[in-house]
């Protein structure tokens, strides 16, 4: 006998799962399916719905059962569209799934320069965290715990080893908080995550929408498609301290009427009011610092990146990324992770991929993301990794903001 159960889960998006059933006459099984929508089976044809992706098998009520997700359809308002086939079923997930979230709790991920020479030695005194850097090394074929706790800074500052030496720190934060007391109370209440660039992918590993180990194995690759289009190419960053985000957009276009189009420089990063990160040819650069002060800009700091981040001077990288994210498997995460390029929530594998293919040269919404979660109710968010980078820009933004910080 076979049985359709349509299951929702409050956090999650709904799934159209397969039982096969042993008998009809099992009461604990009825019992155990009363709050769940029975439906007999069915055949039905089914539509052209480009490729599904399957998902692991899982366990749901003592019986194996198979989920499977195909990508999103314009279906209007409607969420979910049922598609049933002989040996098959399939479910829609709409990209707009979570856009009405309401936070309350948020884990918020840093991004690239939080990291700090130190950094990892409060995870040893955790196993699941310590466990963490061997999974990684195992991945990254280097101690990367050594560089963490001893460096040197040049070491650890280089794109490629910065950027998986945050992921997994900010990652082993989390088991950090986990072995504290009341600290799975707090990971379960948290209702909304997101990351600074970089962040974005422990946001999402957090929220289930890949494992750890892909998650690491698409920022070791992310890491070394940047550093190469950096070193395509003469280019930098500059953070501007001081201006609104119009004047600092007036300061790049001054800058850019002096120089040629290969030094052209725009606003990559939209932190908080008063600090704003331009990227761009390094003649740009310079220009935009050279009259930043006539700006009347309180001054500017120069970033330790390897080049023009979240530009056009990326693109070199996005088709490996491309590639890269294609050949992973991505899930629908379980609670809403907001979009660096969008400030945007989304459900569905495939446009995450894209969005993530795109966000190294896209600017970064970070202010309208902070803006958009306190103004719909956060009430409290922790900051999870290495630097305090995160908690300054929220302070910034609301000086009364709840927001604590959890170190590894």
């Amino acid at each position: 006998m076979h049985a359709l159960v349509l299951h929702h889960n409050h956090r999650l998006p709904l799934y159209l799962v397969r039982f096969n059933l042993p008998s009809a006459k099992s009461s604990s099984l009825s019992r155990a399916m009363s709050s769940s929508v029975v439906l007999p089976s069915i055949s039905l044809t089914k539509p052209a719905l480009g490729s599904s992706e399957s998902f692991r098998s899982s366990t749901c009520l003592g019986f194996k059962n198979e989920i499977r997700r195909v990508s999103r359809l314009g279906l209007g308002k409607s969420r979910v569209f049922m598609s049933v086939a002989v040996g098959s079923e399939a479910v829609v997930v709409d990209d707009a799934l979570f856009k009405d979230y309401k936070p309350s709790s948020a884990f918020l991920f840093p991004g690239q320069g939080a990291q700090a020479v130190g950094m990892g030695v409060e995870a040893q005194k955790v196993p699941a965290a310590a466990e963490l850097y061997k999974r990684a090394n195992d991945i990254l074929g280097f101690d990367l715990l050594d560089i963490c706790i001893n460096g040197p800074k040049e070491k650890l500052d280089s794109t490629v080893l910065s950027q998986p030496a945050i992921y997994v720190t900010s990652l082993a934060a989390v088991e950090v908080l986990r072995a504290r007391d009341g600290g799975q109370q707090i990971i379960d209440s948290v209702d909304v995550t997101c990351g600074l660039s970089l962040g974005e992918y422990t946001a999402l590993a957090f929220a289930g929408a890949f494992s750890f180990e892909d998650g690491l194995k698409l920022v070791k690759l992310r890491g070394e498609a940047m550093q190469d289009a950096a070193d395509a190419a003469k280019s930098a960053m500059v953070s501007i301290i001081g201006l609104d985000s119009a004047k600092v957009q007036q300061l790049c276009d001054a800058a850019n009427e002096e120089v040629d189009e290969a030094n052209k420089v725009q606003i990559a990063n939209f932190l908080c009011p008063g600090n704003y990160a331009v990227s761009g040819g390094l003649k740009g650069i310079e220009a935009v610092e050279a009259k930043a002060k006539s700006f009347k800009a309180r001054m500017t700091v120069r970033l330790a990146v390897a080049g023009a981040f979240h530009t056009g001077f990326m693109e070199p990288a996005v088709s490996r990324l491309e590639a890269a994210l294609a050949s992973t498997v991505i899930r629908s995460p379980r609670i809403p992770v907001i979009s660096n390029v969008d400030a945007e929530p989304h459900a569905d594998p495939n446009t995450i991929k894209k969005i993530l293919a795109r966000q190294v040269t896209s600017p970064v919404q970070w202010e309208t993301t902070v803006k958009t979660l306190l103004n719909r109710g956060l009430k409290k968010s922790y900051e999870l990794g290495p630097g305090k980078v995160i908690a300054g820009i929220v302070k910034r933004m609301d000086k009364g903001a709840d927001i604590e910080n959890i170190c590894a």
